[in-house]
């Protein structure tokens, strides 16, 4: 369920690919059987595009990566977390619109 510029963020993966990135990085925590979560998924390849190169963008699948679900004290998807330098400066419940999302990257990439 992801594109060339959409990442697999993973149990495994999250601390070096979020935690430790240089860039901005969007999370989209989501689940195959969640309708919102496949709402929101053409949105998050968009960004994923218009922000190559400038802030990473990635699907972390919450059934699959239940660890980093509950660290992160998710509990309810689709949860999206704005990440710069290892903390979360932005949280979006559910179907975010995606000017709203744009409007918190572009801040996050000045």
């Amino acid at each position: 369920m992801t594109d060339k510029n959409t990442l697999e963020f993973t149990d495994a993966n999250f601390d070096e690919e979020v935690l430790q990135s240089k860039q901005p990085v969007l999370v989209d925590i989501w689940a195959t059987w969640c309708q919102p979560c496949r709402a929101i998924a053409p949105t998050i390849s968009e960004l994923a595009q218009d922000y190559a190169g400038r802030v990473k963008v990635g699907k972390l699948d919450a059934d699959a990566n239940q660890q980093t679900t509950q660290q992160l004290g998710v509990s309810s998807i689709p949860t999206i977390l704005l990440y710069k330098d290892g903390q979360v400066i932005q949280k979006f419940v559910g179907v975010t619109p995606k000017q709203t999302l744009a409007a918190e990257l572009d801040k996050a990439a000045a």
